[in-house]
């Protein structure tokens, strides 16, 4: 596969279309879930990683090899899809809260299916920033490193607005089972 992969690279370096086509089908689902994820909007995140794949190919020469490839274009396709975000709401800001929630967590086989769904509807009734802090890290498996520098923020503010989206996810997850006790149907 990787030198299947690197000679289609080699081939869009050499603005071959169809070999651009083949990479488009090959990281248009992955890549399209990254930015769904981020945007919450089916459209936006169609146009973002289509603008992605543009980007990508116009920026081929300076992908080196160093790494992996579908990184490489998840990179440009969480950048894009950020600054999508910041373009409908200019500053990122997150709710000062000190709430402490306590985390529980029912770690048995049957209840992780059901878990890692109530978890995903959680998180789409998460603000923007929120959710995108937990994508990053918990979906994208960015550290906080790495999401200081795609945000252009400190390591501490990073750790900082996790931690606080992690809060918000919680308190989501707790009203969720409140409601369920209540109206369990």
């Amino acid at each position: 596969m990787k030198h299947i992969l690197d000679d289609l690279i080699n081939r869009c370096k050499r603005n071959e279309k169809d070999a651009q086509f083949e990479i488009y089908k090959m990281f248009f689902q992955p890549m399209y879930n990254t930015s769904l994820r981020i945007v919450k909007n089916n459209a936006e995140a169609e146009d973002i990683m289509q603008d992605s794949f543009l980007d990508a190919f116009r920026k081929i020469d300076t992908y080196t090899g160093d790494g992996n490839f579908g990184g490489w274009l998840r990179r440009i396709v969480v950048n894009n899809s950020i600054d999508a975000l910041k373009k409908l709401k200019p500053e990122i800001s997150f709710e000062d809260t000190n709430l402490e929630v306590a985390d529980e967590v029912d770690e048995t086989e049957e209840n992780i299916e059901y878990r890692v769904k109530e978890i995903k509807e959680a998180m789409q009734k998460l603000d923007d920033d929120n959710r995108m802090i937990l994508s990053l890290f918990l979906l994208e498996g960015y550290d906080h490193e790495e999401i200081s520098q795609i945000l252009d923020i400190s390591y501490n503010a990073t750790r900082t607005r996790y931690s606080r989206a992690k809060q918000q996810l919680l308190r989501v997850l707790s009203n969720q089972r409140s409601i369920k006790m209540f109206h369990p149907n």
